[in-house]
């Protein structure tokens, strides 16, 4: 009887179902979530003065009457090649609103200050952000979502088909989906280096 129960309670969360949350996704851009800082004009491992590294990235999303807030907390950790002085180091990362994939919606830039003691080699510097997302852009139409969660029964010529691959669906979803994507403010040299390394 236990057995049976239990098996009973399992088949009561399936899964496969998965629940859309209206709150952005917060993840550290491609090719800009570090920095390499030269000496000079060089850009070999010989000239490299220092590296900022963007980890440890957390997100709290706290909904309002129309909007969606999102507050960023992240670690800047840099490495230094020459630690015989104090130093402090200045390094801005942005944190730009992205919808539907491609589209920016806002953005942000922050400067966040590492400071390196005497001899210290390696430091971390916390800092914050704030991004907002308008609860009706991030929402999507009662006609959508009744094409999506309606009842198909087997016979129906279109039991089988995946609301999905409806284009005015897929259109309307991909509009109502928001990222939050971190990265340093860099210039597209250096830009070029990280994609070439």
């Amino acid at each position: 009887m236990l057995l049976a129960t239990l098996a009973l309670a399992g088949c009561e969360r399936n899964p496969l179902i998965v629940k859309r949350s209206a709150c952005p996704a917060v993840a550290v851009a491609a090719h800009v979530g570090d920095v390499t800082l030269f000496r000079g004009g060089g850009t070999d491992a010989a000239n490299i003065d220092a590296v900022g590294t963007i980890t440890n990235v957390r997100d709290v999303c706290t909904e309002t009457a129309d909007q969606f807030m999102s507050r960023i907390s992240f670690d800047v950790v840099a490495r230094r090649t020459d630690s015989a002085q104090p130093r402090q180091l200045v390094l801005p990362v942005f944190a730009a609103v992205v919808q539907a994939g491609n589209v920016i919606d806002a953005k942000q830039v922050v400067n966040v200050t590492v400071n390196f003691a005497a001899g210290q080699e390696r430091a971390v510097a916390s800092a914050t952000l704030d991004a907002g997302v308008s609860r009706k852009a991030a929402s999507v139409s009662p006609e959508i979502l009744a094409r999506i969660n309606r009842d198909r029964r087997p016979g129906d010529i279109d039991a089988a088909t995946d609301p999905m691959a409806d284009p005015e669906v897929r259109a309307a979803l991909r509009s109502a989906s928001f990222e939050v994507l971190l990265g340093f403010q860099i210039d597209e040299r250096a830009l070029a280096y990280n994609v070439a390394k």
